[in-house]
């Protein structure tokens, strides 16, 4: 070891005794702390990155005035045209006392819902009984678009709605059972009819319907849709063409007409549906649908021809021939 390193070791360790005696820590050099800092921001960063990454978005605080201004397109698929009625619904286990509280407390004011009760058997006839035509289908003199081919008689002896339109019905909005409202009907319509079997029956019996098939929602179901006008019909469209026929005239004709327009009208879609399925099978006559006993057609629903039945229209050769020819 030279001199010079004897001297150099020498003043470090006189250095180091001197900052024991005044107990001064060492600095950590300005390198390691500048690296130290930039690790500590950079961990930093990144967790409130991911803070905002998890955060929910948020609507911007500024708008377009021209897109908001902009009118919203309504969807006007399937929707129902009366509003819908917000029923409770069923309780859990426990709740019975407030169950029963909401079967028997009615969605409307009671002295309403004697006003609505008091004006289903007061409406008069202010129409004339439809005509028929040769192809059997009728015409209403005050609706030209709205051409049934089968007569609510005709309906209610072939077979619709499993033989239990008019049994006892609890509306959950009017908070009152209907019952006995098949009696309005004209006695020649269910004269010699089994009522209890084809108007009154209290479950659905698909075997009582002319293609032996279920189809459709209940009352209940519409009711809880918002398809029923209270008001002129608790039981719906088919109540209000028993008394359309007959020739009374409501604020709801409009609407139950453009429903039967929608479903078996010239365009509509069920009577569209069964008619390509009448042409893929290859059925051009009536005569030789009717010569098939089986229900069974191939390629021919018969929860389709029971569907458009219980829209008071059935396939006839008139709409084949048109449906070939197009």
């Amino acid at each position: 070891m030279n001199d010079y390193e004897t001297r150099r070791l020498a003043k470090i360790a006189q250095n180091q005794a001197l900052l024991a005696e005044l107990d001064i820590k060492p600095l950590v050099s300005t390198t390691r702390a500048r690296r130290s800092s930039k690790r500590s921001d950079s961990a930093h960063q990144s967790a409130a990155k991911k803070r905002r990454v998890q955060q929910p978005p948020t609507a911007p605080s500024r708008t377009s005035a021209r897109l908001a201004s902009a009118p919203q397109k309504p969807n006007y698929a399937d929707e129902p045209d009366i509003k819908p009625v917000a029923l409770p619904r069923s309780a859990g286990k426990g709740s019975k006392v407030k169950e029963e509280q909401e079967e028997t407390e009615p969605l409307v004011p009671v002295k309403d819902v004697g006003e609505i009760q008091a004006g289903w058997g007061s409406w008069e006839a202010v129409a004339a009984e439809p005509t028929r035509d040769g192809n059997a289908v009728f015409h209403f003199e005050d609706w030209e678009s709205f051409t049934p081919n089968k007569s609510p008689e005709e309906m209610l002896r072939e077979g619709v709605f499993g033989g239990s339109y008019f049994r006892p019905l609890k509306s959950r909005k009017l908070g009152v059972v209907v019952d006995g409202d098949w009696k309005e009907l004209p006695e020649s319509w269910i004269k010699g009819l089994n009522v209890e079997k084809y108007l009154t029956n209290p479950e659905y019996d698909a075997d009582v319907n002319k293609f032996h098939r279920a189809c459709g929602q209940s009352i209940e179901e519409w009711e809880a849709a918002g398809w029923i006008s209270h008001e002129h019909d608790v039981r719906g469209w088919f109540q209000w063409y028993c008394r359309f026929f007959q020739g009374r005239r409501c604020e709801d004709d409009e609407r139950q007409v453009s429903r039967w327009r929608k479903c078996v009208g010239e365009t509509g879609r069920w009577k569209r549906t069964l008619l390509k399925q009448y042409a893929r099978a290859g059925v051009r006559t009536v005569e030789e649908d009717d010569d098939d006993e089986d229900d069974e057609k191939p390629g021919i629903s018969p929860v389709v021809s029971q569907t458009c039945l219980h829209w008071a229209w059935e396939v006839r050769q008139d709409d084949l021939d048109r449906w070939y020819e197009s």
